[in-house]
């Protein structure tokens, strides 16, 4: 049969009111993992261990719709239509057409997990909302990203139900939208699973040798590590700022920092050629989970330094394993790390460097907060996720009306 006619599943939405059909738009998926594809991975993967939810897993992609096949868990089925993105994109920012049905069939539930949700005939519709940098700090946000706003009033005026991450998040959106906050469920991510490497693949080597992606520059023995892609949001610059004054109080220490070039990247480059310690400074770009696992565990401390942040993962990763966090307290940030990271408030060099410099010294101090946070991290799992989750689908399938066509 040609790709072009390949019709969607049989899978009609099931009338069983204590099973739901589910379709998960898993693009995010595709291509590098991002903060959206590790929270699609950690979801589907919840919801494929329940029996009351069918999962499906949809591209929003014409040519690599196919791939998701292999990222999904077992138990998510992936058959589909060829859903071009780019008309598609355009015809949902102004038309309540094509349904998602046409291409994936009946399900009660559809779960937008970008920003965006399809238009459905008859399914009901959630839509995760990460964050609201795009309206709070439009400045740091690229040309794509601003048009996220329009496309998330549009769902909620067609009746969408919105997920987000965090509290902080969910209070924003109910003001910035004007919704009902009833419609609106804040339901945690859990915390992605490091892979396992043996203690003698920890950190990285600082004479080249061993499985480590990271070298350490001559006379540095520990690392601040800041994980996260190279945008004005994550404020590196600031980072970058401080660690002068963390070197002059512990001259064995580089900063290493993991993660691909963003857009707006040109600022952090400059700050870089600034700074007189540039030498400690090590950046080996993206590297997988397996590589991540290894230079995470290794590290002295996890700086976390952003603007802004509707939950964040690197800092309950680090908790998790071991590792002292110190995290400006922007956005939801404080929410997610509890007592678990040192805060300092955003933008403050200086009080950044001091605590930084702080966890380095390695006192009782930091030993409790490094108890504190394996506790703190330990509270977020996949599971609960997957709970909330089918809270609010439940919720937002007994409130869609019945027999009525896609929204106008």
């Amino acid at each position: 049969m040609c790709k072009a006619h390949v019709v969607p599943p049989e899978r009609p939405a099931t009338a069983d009111p204590d099973r739901l059909s589910v379709g998960f738009d898993a693009t995010p998926l595709i291509g590098r993992p991002t903060g959206v594809g590790v929270f699609c991975a950690g979801a589907l993967e919840g919801l494929a261990h329940r029996d009351d939810v069918d999962v499906s897993a949809y591209a929003v992609s014409w040519r690599r719709r196919k791939g998701i096949s292999e990222l999904v868990p077992p138990g998510v089925a992936t058959a589909q239509r060829p859903m071009p993105a780019r008309p598609l994109h355009a015809a949902w920012s102004r038309l309540a057409v094509p349904p998602l049905e046409w291409f994936v069939g009946d399900v009660d539930v559809v779960h937008g997990s970008n920003f965006v949700v399809p238009p459905t005939k008859r399914a009901a519709r959630v839509v995760t909302v990460h964050d609201l940098t795009v309206t709070r700090f439009p400045e740091l946000c690229d040309e794509p990203t601003l048009a996220y706003p329009a496309l998330i009033r549009r769902a909620v005026s067609q009746g969408a139900w919105v997920h987000t991450p965090s509290a902080f998040v969910a209070a924003e959106v109910v003001e910035e939208f004007e919704i009902d906050p009833e419609r609106v469920r804040a339901v945690h991510h859990g915390v992605p699973r490091l892979a396992a490497v043996h203690d003698a693949e920890v950190g990285p080597r600082s004479d080249g040798s061993g499985p480590s992606p990271v070298t350490l520059p001559d006379g540095c023995s520990r690392y601040v590590l800041a994980v996260g892609t190279i945008e004005p949001r994550k404020d590196y610059p600031l980072l970058v700022r401080s660690f002068a004054a963390v070197v002059a109080a512990h001259p064995d220490v580089a900063l290493v920092i993991v993660g691909g070039d963003g857009w707006g990247a040109g600022r952090f480059a400059e700050a870089v050629a600034a700074s007189s310690v540039r030498d400690r400074i090590i950046r080996p770009g993206y590297i997988d989970d397996a590589a991540l696992a290894t230079v995470l565990r290794g590290a002295a401390v996890l700086a976390y330094p952003s603007r802004y942040e509707g939950f964040g993962f690197p800092p309950l990763q680090a908790m998790a394993a071991g590792v002292p966090v110190v995290a400006t307290g922007g956005g939801a940030v404080p929410e997610v790390v509890g007592d678990g990271a040192w805060l300092v408030a955003p933008g403050d060099e200086d009080a950044l460097a001091e605590q930084l410099v702080r966890a380095l010294s390695a006192g009782d101090d930091v030993e409790a907060l490094i108890a504190r946070g394996r506790v703190r991290s330990a509270s977020f799992t996949w599971e609960r996720c997957a709970d909330g989750l089918v809270g609010l689908y439940r919720d937002a399938a007994a409130d869609r009306p019945r027999g009525r066509g896609a929204a106008a």
